[in-house]
């Protein structure tokens, strides 16, 4: 099977200051043809808090515009990574607040959820990750009640996850939510950097997963070239060649040098492609 590689959003942009992800306002209609001269098959989008009211999933005009360059270059979008979360949690808010954002998160999540269905994207990311990360029971069980209406509501999309959980923990809290929409978005790097195994994660997650980014950290270090770090990626393929993983890989690695993202993102392709052979998956 052909697996789908893409690529995060702005990371075909140069950074100029802005650090390793970000909505690239200036750029983002030309990344659809710099993918294409890669010959990658799709970019995941970005929907982040910073002028949120710009980014073009949230206009009409942008949206025509997206379905106008996908089907100009062949590039897809199937997936949203909401990264505007991780910038306004409700359950992070003080009780005065957290209803107020509780209802703002709704009415934004709802919006992008709108533009999505136009495209036929049909996977949204949800980091739980750093300010986002659900740290009690409390904060899961907010979170879970917030989110299981929304996603009856749109039972046309998929939710992938992003957790700072353990394998264990991580099922259990997706089974406690038992919606067969809401599953896993995997990220090698945030594991690695947290000191997860890799095999025995996805070997847990299994079917859970929807789609997986690819990165490198080092241990409670930062994110770094692709085989530099932590990540053991042998044991994260053999784990995907066993559990049969069907899905997109998505390159979300470090950054190389500022004005040479295509020759870093080739690099990252051949390493990503290598793997995929290397295991026959």
């Amino acid at each position: 099977m052909k697996h789908n590689m893409g690529i995060m959003q702005g990371r075909l942009t140069m950074p100029k200051g802005r650090g390793i992800q970000f909505f690239p306002f200036d750029n983002w209609e030309n990344e659809f043809y710099t993918a294409q001269e890669l010959h990658l098959d799709e970019i995941e989008f970005i929907f982040d808090y910073e002028e949120y009211e710009k980014n073009p999933l949230w206009t009409v005009e942008g949206i025509e515009k997206i379905r106008e360059l996908s089907q100009k270059t062949g590039i897809k979008i199937n997936a949203v990574c909401f990264d505007y979360f991780m910038r306004r949690p409700f359950y992070k808010f003080t009780k005065d607040l957290s209803d107020e954002v509780m209802r703002e998160n709704t009415h934004i999540l709802s919006k992008v959820l709108d533009g999505m269905k136009q495209l036929g994207i049909t996977l949204i990311e949800i980091p739980l990750v750093d300010n986002s990360s659900l740290q009690s029971d409390f904060e899961k069980e907010m979170f879970r009640e917030w989110l299981i209406p929304i996603v009856r509501q749109h039972d046309w999309c998929k939710f992938g996850l992003e957790t700072d959980l353990n394998p264990k923990g991580f099922v259990k809290y997706l089974e406690s939510i038992d919606l067969p929409q809401v599953g896993a978005n995997y990220d090698s790097g945030n594991s690695s950097g947290l000191g997860y195994d890799l095999y025995e994660e996805v070997t847990t997650l299994k079917d859970y997963i929807f789609n997986i980014h690819i990165k490198d950290r080092v241990f409670q270090g930062t994110t770094v070239q692709l085989g530099t770090g932590s990540a053991d990626f042998d044991a994260l393929f053999k784990g995907l060649k066993e559990i049969g993983y069907q899905h997109n890989f998505i390159l979300q690695a470090a950054r190389g040098i500022e004005g040479e993202e295509k020759e870093n993102i080739s690099r990252q392709m051949l390493f990503v492609k290598e793997k995929i052979e290397k295991y026959n998956i």
